[in-house]
């Protein structure tokens, strides 16, 4: 018989006795390199991490995982190719966004001249050694004018990773919360864990005026000077880890990578990713306003020698117009670091919309809010139209919600919300929106369905004898109604307020077990009802059952 490594019969020879490292012990943690990694496998693969419960590839899932890779276009050669001019991002943004001529004029400019710049760099080994200052962006405007939708638009077109977040989950490091180089993470993420690729990125940072410093309340501000210090290192060239120190999962990921001979990088360097910020800035006027008025207070009553006749602004200047001549000052004033406002040199301001803009975002622009709803009931199969004042009365009405776009779909979503819960199931196959239709949604919807009541009652016939097909195909048994059957049920859902398949469902749950019972003593097929036995389906069955069992 040939001996095993593990045969004690060989005492003259320790060596022949020594386990072998690739063997498992017989108890205890695993100590060999391979036993540990399979340890690891098994415990991530328990906890569902399926990039982890498959490491030991074989060599021909290798070769196959490299073929696809490579047969994948290369990311980079979109920012490597990268020719676009401002004038022609401008005309892809007017495509799907309404209004913000200056908006979609200042950020065309800035992306072609950050991404012209890393197109350069990847070309040249001299520019990329070069000391670089990004154009980060600061978007001020109220909610709803088009800021996150504008920078999606953009990324897309361009072809780069692009991650949104809100500035008020971020917290100060040291404290429970979203760090702030957790959103380069997910940019890495977004970007299928392309590294590289992801350090090409665009981050956006929506609300950022709610971490404004308040530290001169009197508390710790742990969500608004700390974020903008530790936010500083990001906006312009700082090596940030893959994996955070404290996510256990992915410094395991990371060290079952190098042990499978990965080429990953450890760190994604954010010298080229642009930061796109914006927030409403509520009350930043009144700063703005108070500079402006202050500079005019003198012994001639002159404007200051730093005033220009622009920021002499009369007292009834919109908002939009005041925030314009915002300064660095005004931002400081506000909350925010002079270093921080700094890292943002490109600055625009986004325009209110009014009830000329909201209709034109409802009958213009392209994938627009009133497109989702004509796909929406093109999903029940309703063709939906609309006559021009509809959308006028629509456009209006939002505009006095105060909230933008989003105005829209507030107003919308009141409107079609009885249409979309009554009118499928009803025949009805168009949808003509009208005045009236707003004014008086209620009253309109009743009128249309009183309209298609026959309709409506045949395809409720119809639903009963899907009901029986189905209860068929679940069950086995057939169940059959007679015509004044069918009516009747017809009858008694719409009397309960209930769609024919919920009623149904609802009155014979109990049947399949029921007919089951019926069926293994008594075979008898099919079960046919009548009207009086569908006023009372328990009843019946329970009848059925008893009538079933031999009288003694």
């Amino acid at each position: 018989m040939q001996d095993t490594p593990f045969d004690h019969t060989h005492e003259d020879n320790p060596q022949e006795n020594t386990p072998k490292t690739d063997s498992p012990k017989s108890d205890g943690f695993p100590g060999a390199p391979t036993d540990f990694l399979q340890h690891l496998r098994e415990m991530l693969g328990s906890l569902g991490e399926v990039p982890f419960a498959n490491i030991h590839q074989t060599a021909a899932e290798q070769r196959s995982q490299e073929e696809r890779q490579a047969k994948q276009p290369n990311p980079l050669e979109l920012i490597r190719q990268f020719s676009l001019k401002p004038r022609e991002i401008r005309d892809y943004l007017d495509r799907y966004v309404i209004s913000q001529t200056e908006a979609k004029k200042v950020l065309a400019t800035a992306v072609c001249d950050h991404y012209n710049h890393v197109r350069r760099a990847l070309e040249d080994e001299n520019v990329l050694r070069r000391d670089y200052a990004k154009s980060n962006v600061l978007m001020i405007g109220p909610t709803g004018v088009g800021k996150t939708y504008l920078m999606r638009c953009i990324a897309r077109l361009i072809g780069v990773p692009f991650v949104k977040a809100d500035a008020t989950k971020f917290s100060e490091t040291g404290y429970v919360g979203y760090d702030v180089e957790d959103i380069v993470r997910d940019l890495v993420k977004v970007a299928d864990g392309n590294a590289e690729l992801a350090q090409f990125g665009i981050v956006y940072i929506d609300e950022i005026d709610k971490i404004a410093s308040r530290a001169g309340e009197g508390q710790k501000d742990v969500s608004g000077r700390g974020v903008q210090v530790n936010l500083l290192k990001l906006l312009e060239e700082s090596d940030v880890r893959l994996v955070a120190q404290n996510d256990m999962m992915g410094q395991m990921q990371a060290m079952m990578s190098m042990q499978r001979g990965a080429n990953q990088p450890m760190v994604i360097n954010t010298k080229f990713i642009l930061f796109i910020v914006s927030g409403a800035f509520d009350k930043l006027d009144r700063i703005i306003k108070r500079r402006v008025s202050s500079s005019l207070i003198g012994f001639s009553g002159a404007p200051a020698e730093a005033t220009t006749t622009e920021e002499a602004l009369p007292p009834t200047t919109p908002d939009s117009e005041l925030l314009r001549h915002v300064q660095t000052g005004d931002l400081v004033n506000y909350g925010f670091e002079p270093e921080f406002v700094g890292r943002f040199p490109v600055r625009v301001v986004l325009d209110h919309l009014g009830v000329p803009e909201l209709e034109k975002i409802l009958t213009t622009a392209e994938n627009g809010i009133w497109e989702q709803y004509v796909e929406t009931m093109a999903g029940y199969d309703i063709d939906l139209t609309a006559e021009p004042a509809a959308l006028a009365n629509i456009a209006e009405a939002a505009a006095r919600e105060k909230t933008g776009a989003r105005g829209l779909l507030t107003v919308l979503e009141r409107i079609f919300r009885d249409y979309k819960f009554e009118l499928p199931g009803t025949g009805i196959k168009a949808l003509h929106l009208t005045a009236e239709m707003i004014r008086q949604p209620a009253a309109a919807l009743q009128k249309l369905l009183d309209e298609y009541a026959d309709s409506a009652n045949q395809l409720a016939h119809a639903e009963v004898d899907a009901f029986a097909e189905r209860f068929r195909q679940q069950s086995g048994f057939a169940l059959r109604f007679t015509p004044k059957a069918t009516s009747r049920l017809v009858k008694q859902a719409f009397a309960a307020g209930k769609t024919v398949r919920g009623y149904c469902e609802e009155q014979f749950k109990d049947f399949e077990y029921g007919l089951k019972l019926i069926h293994r003593d008594n075979p008898q097929e099919p079960f046919e009802m009548d009207e009086e036995q569908v006023v009372s389906p328990q009843a019946t069955l329970t009848q059925w059952i008893k009538d079933s069992f031999p009288q003694a």
